[in-house]
């Protein structure tokens, strides 16, 4: 079998998209040694080094940038039909707008969310963003997407869809304790102590770090005055975010911090009292399983996929609801009891997202159209 992977949408920035990938298809590739792997690289990025020079994979590089919607569609014009034609793939998979297909092959389409049509976004780019899923849908002979939610989501749009789950994961890395020497390098280099608040995610609006910053106010306001470490590169929220700050008083109490490697933000996790996760929207939630492999207590928005993700055994607070979200902050800070809960769960519920068995249901779904 022969499967390409239309790779052209990731670079060596750090996602959720990337994650995936590199963590599911990793496994894949080691899992399935008769199945070919054919990896359509960006024109930025060496993709396929993310395997380690596994045999079966090879790489196709492309005229395509991993970023620029106008320049993805115009480079892949005159690239994508040739290139296609020549490789006979059984299945061609994709993970971003619009949708490429192959002829003769399988085609599937992954979806990590649908922020083009979540609350923020313009009322043009929601039609346009629409226009474009609904004819990748139509196009698709099969779509994977990350959680319940999403499907739900997917089938609000196009309820003729053949749609599979298929959850993000974490590797075996992840769930390893750091060490003692290594936690420490990464406290002196940030000047950080233990039992601050963290959150981790790119600094974008969806991510409502703002509201946090007014809700770690009211934290202090009330007794409590842990810092707060934000984790994530600026994709247009840094000034924003640094006004809440100035306006609540908090510097010097909340740190952005940038460029992290894997493991200082396992390290970050560790030495953190509470991880808080207050996004408006988003297709699954990464940074939930790493608090759970790390032991963290955790206080999140209340969004359909955060129920589902911890099963509602969490403590949550409506993402716009700056006083509850103190609130809940305030609960799991207080009770040990309440930690202990919450970590245990974790504990066991992080077992649930390997991704050797995650890579399995791709394998079986490849399998199951030939």
């Amino acid at each position: 079998m022969r499967v390409g992977l239309n790779a052209t949408c990731l670079n060596d920035r750090p996602s959720g998209a990337r994650q995936r990938f590199v963590g599911i298809y990793g496994e894949l590739v080691a899992l399935a040694p008769e199945i070919e792997f054919v990896i359509f690289e960006p024109s930025d990025c060496h993709v396929a080094a993310w395997f380690e020079g596994a045999p079966n994979v090879t790489a196709r590089k492309t005229p395509i940038p991993s970023e620029g919607r106008a320049r993805k569609v115009l480079n892949g014009l005159g690239y994508w039909r040739a290139a296609l034609a020549q490789e006979r793939l059984d299945v061609f998979e994709g993970f971003n707008l619009p949708l490429v297909t192959a002829a003769r092959a399988l085609n599937i389409l992954t979806m990590h969310d649908l922020r083009g049509l979540a609350p923020g976004a313009s009322f043009a780019g929601r039609c346009l963003f629409r226009a474009v899923l609904q004819q990748a849908l139509r196009a698709a002979d099969h779509v994977v997407t990350v959680s319940l939610a999403m499907k739900q989501a997917l089938l609000a749009v196009d309820a003729g869809i053949n749609v599979s789950v298929i959850y993000n994961g974490l590797s075996q890395a992840s769930l390893a304790p750091v060490s003692g020497v290594a936690l420490a390098a990464f406290q002196a280099r940030f000047g950080l102590g233990e039992g601050y608040v963290l959150a981790v995610g790119h600094l974008e609006a969806r991510k409502n770090y703002p509201r946090l910053v007014d809700a770690m106010a009211a934290l202090h306001s009330s007794g409590l005055r842990p810092s707060l470490v934000i984790i994530g590169n600026d994709s247009g929220e840094r000034a924003v975010v640094e006004s809440h700050v100035r306006a609540a008083g908090l510097e010097g109490q909340v740190h952005l911090l940038s460029g992290l490697s894997d493991l200082e933000v396992r390290c970050a996790y560790a030495a953190c009292g509470l991880f808080v996760f207050p996004s408006c929207y988003e297709g699954f939630g990464i940074p939930i399983l790493e608090a759970m492999a790390a032991g963290r207590p955790m206080v999140l928005s209340g969004i359909d996929v955060f129920r589902e993700i911890t099963q509602q055994q969490g403590v949550y607070f409506p993402p716009g609801d700056v006083p509850a979200m103190a609130e809940a902050m305030a609960q799991v800070l207080s009770s040990t009891t309440e930690q202990a809960r919450i970590v245990a769960y974790g504990a066991k519920r992080i077992n649930d997202f390997s991704y050797r068995s995650l890579a399995e249901q791709v394998k079986a779904l490849y399998e199951s159209n030939r």
